[in-house]
């Protein structure tokens, strides 16, 4: 990914994020889908499966946590454990925090319960074609690509129930995989982005085989990176602009103005 687009303005960033959140939204669905299945299998109620997805929102710490209340792990064990498979999210929110640092606590708080890997594959893409801060930019992707298809999908799982045995014979366990790995490959845009994936994924996997999944998530999460950012080549601040533009401010004349920036800039 390259620093702001200079020929891109508000409207055409949208549509794009748009067309990108249209197969995430596809996978989320698939995801919830096999999440309400494994819950409503693993002795979850309708309505314990449906409050965690609102509540938790987290994805794979969701499989996780199903898996371990299924053997008959301990619940303050159950929360150590997916609190490490988050951890990821440390180093999504940030990414994200040059761009929302002055917005107040309680929207930074709600951004955070709806951050997924998926919302912030597309919401940083977005603001880093943009250049500067789109607040609707980080919410269509949280909750219309993500966290609505993802409830509406974990409730159809949970009513299907026990009616699909063994959800793999489908195909449906590939897809949180896939969908993971389509986003790594759009968030490649370099050399290091490259290397920062091989080597997560190697050790991700790696580390998974030897001892507990969980911990390669964090492992690869930081692993690839720390290789990436030892590599020699143009800073990554070169690359990717700390200090975001603010709010109004277009990128290719930063002393104008626009005085509605919810409108498509000229």
């Amino acid at each position: 990914m390259a620093d702001a687009d200079p020929a891109i303005d508000l409207a055409t960033a949208r549509r794009r994020l748009v067309v990108d959140g249209l197969g995430i939204l596809a996978t989320a669905a698939g995801f919830g889908f096999v999440y309400g299945l494994s819950a409503r299998t693993a002795g979850f109620s309708p309505l314990e499966a449906i409050a965690m997805s609102v509540l938790v929102f987290a994805g794979a710490a969701q499989f996780a946590a199903v898996g371990y209340v299924a053997g008959g792990f301990s619940w303050p064990g159950i929360v150590l454990l997916t609190a490490f498979l988050n951890a990821r999210h440390l180093l999504y929110s940030a990414a994200l925090a040059p761009w929302f640092v002055d917005r107040p606590r309680a929207e930074r708080a709600a951004m955070a319960h709806f951050l997924t890997d998926e919302s912030f594959a597309l919401s940083i893409t977005h603001l880093r074609r943009l250049g500067r801060r789109d607040r609707w930019g980080y919410w269509f992707p949280a909750i219309v690509t993500t966290f609505i298809p993802w409830n509406l999908a974990t409730l159809g799982g949970v009513l299907i129930g026990g009616a699909i045995p063994d959800p793999s014979r489908f195909g449906l366990d590939v897809v949180f995989p896939a969908a993971m790995g389509g986003l790594a490959v759009a968030l490649v845009a370099g050399r290091r982005e490259a290397v920062a994936a091989i080597v997560g994924a190697i050790v991700g996997v790696g580390v998974s085989l030897a001892w507990d999944p969980a911990v390669g998530i964090i492992a690869g999460g930081l692993g690839g990176p720390l290789v990436a950012m030892a590599m020699p080549g143009a800073p990554m601040r070169e690359r990717y602009p700390a200090d975001p533009l603010p709010l109004g401010v277009h990128p290719n004349a930063p002393e104008r103005l626009i005085d509605d920036p919810t409108r498509p800039s000229s």
